[in-house]
């Protein structure tokens, strides 16, 4: 039994969805304390992890002790991960990526096709945006399996959520076709290309989405942020291709996504693609040509660091990272969300994190 302590690091939800994910493909147990007690709410469970432990009990027949909302210790005792189409609705505006986070890991190494279909909040205050996760972390995804692919079927912001995304996933390693995890461990590695981050290379294009409730359309919100994206980054002198997308959804909002793509000696490398990304909320009471600035200058700060991961993805890639020793990245900062991760990767798997300034490397002990 893998033990835990949920005050480590940023002392919030990011070690809980890491180590379930973690504990489900290794088929470790493990148990946690103090959940969330770094969190001036009270801490314990929210709901994307209740939902992220209820979903993982139909996956793989988890077993853990009874939770709920605001439990503060988990034990769980991951099972066999099974194919099929699961549906999960985390209610509100519970956040649909945080909850991946948990999920997404053991469902690369199903017996087969695995089909995600989740209700919550497709973006919100300190979580990634499902658009995020489509065109900045699940590119670096496409090495283990045949293929990934996310929909966004419905929009859905605070309060009232009610958003949806089909996430499929068709397997190319089937952990159950092995003797043993360090058999399948092994012949993943042999296989796939180690995760290289390091070198920024070139710019060839900024992208992005406005995303944003339909009622805002009479007053031209999205077309404003476009407009001063488009005049912040036209410096970059690369084409640039911001998208508007108005929708019916139960609550007035909406943000933006922008996601820079960089090529190394003229060409974008499939295996190891740089994306950095920048996002902003459309909030009330802020104007729409401060969404677009602040979501372009948090763009412009990645871009002008000149390494090859941004903030965010990089506490995302850990878990991956971990199955992959000799994997290296380079990064603009690394937060708490990634000491944490690398924490709980270092109980699961026999490997050790090296930090070097910015650099971070996975060896195997």
């Amino acid at each position: 039994m893998i033990k835990l302590d949920g005050k480590y690091g940023s002392g919030g939800g990011a070690l809980v969805r890491t180590a379930l994910a973690l504990s489900t493909l290794t088929g470790k147990p493990f148990e946690v304390n103090n959940i969330r007690a770094g969190k001036g709410d009270g801490g314990g469970l929210k709901a994307q992890h209740l939902h992220s432990i209820k979903a993982l009990q139909q996956i793989c027949n988890a077993e853990t002790n009874p939770v709920e909302l605001g439990t503060k210790e988990l034990t769980f005792h991951p099972g066999k991960i099974k194919r099929g189409i699961y549906e999960i609705n985390i209610g509100t505006a519970g956040s649909i990526t945080l909850f991946l986070q948990a999920i997404i890991l053991p469902c690369l190494f199903a017996p087969g096709k695995v089909t995600l279909k989740v209700k919550g909040g497709t973006c919100g205050k300190w979580q990634a945006s499902v658009y995020y996760l489509q065109n900045v972390l699940l590119p670096h995804l496409q090495r283990f399996v045949e293929k990934i692919e996310l929909k966004v079927i419905k929009k859905g912001y605070y309060p009232k959520g009610g958003g949806e995304v089909h996430l499929e996933i068709t397997p190319r390693f089937k952990l159950n076709e092995y003797d043993s995890f360090p058999a399948f461990y092994e012949d993943l590695n042999f296989k796939t290309a180690k995760i290289k981050l390091t070198s920024q290379g070139e710019l060839e294009q900024i992208r992005g989405i406005v995303n944003l409730s339909a009622e805002l359309e009479e007053k031209e919100v999205g077309e404003r942020i476009k407009t001063t994206v488009e005049s912040l980054l036209r410096n970059y002198q690369v084409p640039i291709n911001v998208r508007i997308e108005y929708g019916e959804t139960f609550s007035i909002g909406g943000e933006i996504v922008l996601w820079s793509i960089f090529s190394q000696n003229g060409k974008v490398d499939f295996d190891n693609p740089t994306i950095l990304g920048g996002d902003a909320l459309i909030e009330r009471n802020k104007r729409s040509e401060d969404v677009g600035k602040e979501a372009t200058e948090m763009l412009k700060k990645e871009i002008s660091s000149h390494t090859a991961v941004d903030r965010n993805l990089t506490d995302q890639l850990i878990q991956f990272m971990s199955l992959l020793p000799e994997s290296e990245i380079e990064t603009r900062e690394i937060s708490n969300h990634t000491k944490t991760n690398i924490y709980v990767a270092e109980h699961f798997l026999d490997i050790g994190f090296k930090i070097d300034g910015n650099k971070i490397k996975v060896e195997e002990k």
